[in-house]
């Protein structure tokens, strides 16, 4: 267990070293499944308001990650990471 966190760990520290930014999608889709591993499933009720149109594109990517296990969602945003870092590259 003590294995997945760790590499869950260094995937958040690799991600800040890529060479480019990643697209928006691929930002939206690393947020969602962040926030889903750390905090779970987003409560409806905080969803931001109508005009942070960037804070509900946030919280949208990250609700539609609803019902994925923490584990899951760690797997996954360890393999995002993985392939922004074989498309783009660390510094």
């Amino acid at each position: 267990m003590t294995c997945r966190f760790q590499k869950f760990d260094k995937a958040a520290l690799d991600v800040k070293k890529l060479k480019s930014l990643p697209s928006n999608d691929d930002l939206l889709e690393l947020y969602a499944y962040f926030k889903q591993a750390t905090v779970g499933d987003a409560d409806p009720a905080n969803r931001p308001g109508m005009l942070d149109l960037k804070g509900k594109a946030k919280f949208d990517a990250w609700a539609a990650k609803k019902g994925t296990s923490k584990d899951a969602a760690m797997q996954a945003y360890i393999a995002k990471v993985e392939s922004l870092i074989a498309s783009l590259g660390l510094q």
